[in-house]
């Protein structure tokens, strides 16, 4: 990202000359009345709609700071470009979108324009939620005018110049975006129709699952491939059999979208919020829409890896056996549903090693929900490994019982060991915060995910949730059916104000030229 960080101020300084003449004055908004008080302003059908958008859109996620009032924002989202705090969605009139209306409302999702006519950052993935059809725009709205107005005010843009100049995003819009409502493509059927309308719109699974380009919009030929996201990898999502799901079944997908775990991976960091807010929501015709259309994506190419250094293998054998072999035991087959297996493990053999050094520098836990309420952790190794030992013992890994992916190098953990902000030389003993990490973000130590004011997280939906989809509604395009969702793992949403595919804490940054809303 330097070299785009260095070639934006000249992008900036030639799109702001541009946008000045695009930009006399401010863009109208189509009414600048707010809307009506909440309980007039929709039936409880709609209302019920919009909360299971709204929780498929993982809108909590980003908008609920740690410790925080639900939807009120203010929690940080990391860019490569800057840092801002999401917006508040509450319906509180002098900080959160209380003077929004189901059209201002809709302008955001669909141009990424404010309810003052100010241009939004990508960072709210409106270049997603463009494919949200009205409907659905509208009970996403119904449904946040009845949340409990919290006055919070929020300093969203706190991006550096040019970064803060919003009518950049006029030249950035006519580059990459792509305007919706989703449009149903012939010829495929109705539950591939739903499946794409879900993965491409509200899901937004592109912002953290295809990496970007120096300008943060997505590099189309690689849609779907794995993302680098900070201190992150969202990985592959493609039919590759070695990195991708090509290696997971049908059923094994949807237990994995429902629970968090299944007997190849479990959920945790970024991955684990989205199933803890959005997938674990989702009704059952929405999860088999959402595999149908996954399936579809073709296969990416298989990586070209180089022999790993012999004395590197034996060295990370050794610390293998020392350190993980209790849980993944010596042949890499894990315990079932308790410690994965790392022998055959996509996630292990990604092109960007992140995750794995994430994991193995701070430790991580598994996400709670219902259907898997026991958040099994693993501890942190960072304190008592150099560099190089956390090199070595990943690289053994990523190169034993059939697996075959890039040597990690010492260069890239002592990076991420700063960008996490840890000690740098190892120690005798344990640190207690390192030796036994905490709970996800969405949680505070020693509770489950409900904790932190957010009373839905990881709690099987309603029954007035899962809602039924019918051979009529099934593609969604016309905004009938059940509602969006689909996350393969991808970031927060929002309505208005900022989001972002996102970094939240070092975690899923979108990489748009700035974030916030």
């Amino acid at each position: 990202m330097n070299r785009s960080l260095l070639l934006w101020p000249v992008l900036g300084a030639a799109a702001l000359a541009t946008a000045n003449l695009l930009l006399a004055q401010p863009t109208t908004s189509p009414q600048q009345q707010p809307a009506p008080p909440a309980a007039n302003a929709a039936p409880t059908a709609q209302v019920e709609r919009g909360r299971y958008l709204v929780q498929l859109g993982d809108c909590v996620a980003c908008h609920t700071q740690k410790g925080g009032a639900r939807l009120a924002g203010g929690r940080p989202v990391g860019t490569p470009f800057g840092r801002l705090l999401s917006a508040n969605l509450t319906p509180d009139t002098q900080t959160g979108i209380g003077r929004y209306n189901p059209d201002t409302f809709y302008r955001a999702m669909h141009e990424g324009i404010d309810h003052e006519g100010r241009h939004l950052y990508p960072a709210f993935p409106y270049n997603y939620y463009t494919q949200v059809t009205r409907e659905d725009s509208d009970a996403m709205f119904a449904y946040l005018r009845t949340v409990p107005a919290v006055n919070h005010a929020v300093d969203r843009n706190q991006l550096p110049f040019p970064f803060n100049i919003r009518q950049l995003m006029i030249v950035w819009n006519a580059m990459f975006l792509d305007k919706g409502p989703y449009k149903p493509v012939a010829g495929k059927p109705p539950e591939w129709n739903r499946g794409a309308y879900l993965v491409e719109g509200l899901g937004h699974c592109q912002a953290c699952h295809t990496p970007k380009n120096m300008l943060g919009a997505n590099k189309d030929r690689d849609a779907f491939r794995g993302g680098t996201l900070g201190v992150w990898f969202a990985p592959d999502l493609t039919g590759n059999r070695r990195t991708g799901l090509g290696g997971w079944d049908d059923a094994t997908l949807r237990e994995f979208l429902r629970s968090g775990a299944n007997t190849h991976s479990a959920a945790s960091g970024e991955m684990g919020e989205v199933v803890a807010f959005s997938t674990s929501q989702m009704n059952d015709a929405d999860i088999a829409a959402t595999i149908a259309y996954l399936r579809t994506i073709a296969p990416s190419p298989d990586l070209k890896v180089e022999a790993p250094d012999a004395q590197v293998m034996k060295q990370g054998e050794a610390i293998f056996q020392d350190a993980c072999a209790a849980c993944h035991r010596m042949d890499g087959s894990g315990v079932p549903r308790l410690f994965p297996p790392i022998r055959g493990d996509a996630n292990l053999q990604q092109s960007d090693p992140a995750t794995l050094i994430h994991f193995v520098l701070a430790g991580t836990r598994k996400v709670p929900v219902d259907a898997s309420p026991t958040p099994l952790s693993m501890p942190a190794f960072g304190w008592k490994l150099s560099d190089q030992q956390v090199a070595a013992v990943l690289t053994y890994s990523r190169n034993s019982w059939g697996n075959s992916a890039p040597a990690v190098t010492g260069k890239q953990v002592e990076d991420l060991r700063k960008k996490l902000k840890l000690e740098t030389q190892p120690r005798a003993e344990p640190p207690v915060d390192l030796a036994h990490p905490g709970a996800l973000t969405l949680s505070t130590a020693n509770t489950d995910s409900r904790a932190n004011g957010t009373g839905d997280a990881g709690k099987a939906a309603p029954a007035s949730d899962k809602l039924p989809t019918t051979a009529g509604q099934a593609s969604g395009a016309q905004g009938g059916g059940s509602a969006p969702s689909g996350q393969g793992g991808s970031g927060g949403s929002n309505a208005a104000g900022s989001g972002a595919p996102k970094e939240k804490g070092g975690g899923r940054p979108a990489g748009v030229p700035a974030g916030g809303g």
